[in-house]
């Protein structure tokens, strides 16, 4: 992706959004822009309206700490949104992310067998490990039951983007899609400001946008998110409404890489909903293996 581009429109857009009155500053009249001009946001950050006129056309190399922390601050910017011209800034110079490459293999599968230790100890949770490119790596025996629509019988790895933006069951599944939309959206934006020379992180960007409007226009917005930990509820078409809380926990062996947990709350509806789920799953899973009981016939 280009990082010049994308400074620009991430930094026209935060302008656009910062109105004069929330920046303390008198409206005046005759105003052609949206939200702050150029020059009210040079006089906020302390800079040159030249100084920041380029800062805009793109050319953030070189910017340094102190200025982009100015920048933010001008320009409102929440915790996710500053880490996020942090790294456009930091890609710009060259610089790898979190200690990650400038170029990543794309991975099938994850393949360490700790790690698939790991996700099978968690018995009482939906736990899976995805990468920056939405793809669903592996699971639980939980993670797999919940998220069956998700993963199907294609053979394709699953993906949580295609999913969401792709597949009309998505609507089903997650009960409030349009909240959804917008967290994968600025979580795959906030992902491409770390490494925009993912060519599967392009490529799908690509893909969405030539065959979802929503992801489109979600993703010219340049809005940006972490995903940390919080609620969300889903429509399992087995157990039905679950409202889970999850946590995101980044795999420092695997940098890009996370480990999702969701989990509900002991004694909640929910909680008896995802016993049974696991249930199901067993019982799924028991039908499924071939009879290895021996048969033989009397000498």
């Amino acid at each position: 992706m280009d990082n010049r581009a994308e400074v620009r429109e991430f930094l026209m857009t935060r302008r656009a959004r910062v109105t004069p009155e929330a920046a303390g500053l008198t409206a005046g009249s005759n105003r052609r822009v949206a939200g702050l001009r150029r020059s009210e946001v040079a006089s906020l950050a302390g800079v040159s309206v030249e100084y920041y006129a380029k800062l805009e056309r793109g050319a953030i190399a070189g910017a340094s700490a102190s200025v982009l922390d100015s920048l933010a601050g001008a320009l409102q910017l929440d915790d996710a949104e500053r880490a996020h011209l942090l790294d456009l800034a930091r890609a710009a110079d060259g610089i790898p992310t979190s200690g990650r490459g400038r170029k990543r293999t794309a991975r099938a599968a994850v393949t360490r067998p700790s790690l698939a230790w790991a996700l099978d100890s968690i018995s009482e949770g939906i736990a899976f490990v995805r990468d920056p490119r939405q793809n669903l790596l592996a699971t639980n025996a939980l993670g797999k039951a919940f998220y069956s629509v998700v993963i199907g019988d294609s053979g394709r790895t699953p993906n949580l983007a295609r999913f969401q933006f792709l597949d009309p069951v998505a609507h089903e599944f997650y009960p409030d899609w349009e909240m959804f939309a917008e967290m994968c959206v600025g979580i795959m934006r906030a992902e491409a400001g770390r490494d925009p020379h993912d060519k599967g992180l392009q490529d799908l960007v690509g893909e969405l946008s030539t065959r979802s409007e929503v992801f489109r226009r979600l993703w010219a917005a340049h809005d940006v998110r972490t995903h940390g930990a919080g609620t969300k509820r889903f429509q399992h078409p087995v157990v039905g409404e679950l409202t889970l809380a999850y946590e995101e926990l980044a795999i420092t062996a695997e940098p890009g890489n996370v480990l999702m947990i969701y989990t509900a709350e002991p004694g909640s509806p929910t909680a008896e909903r995802l016993r049974i789920l696991a249930s199901w799953a067993a019982e799924r899973s028991h039908s499924s293996e071939p009879d290895r009981s021996a048969t033989h016939e009397a000498p």
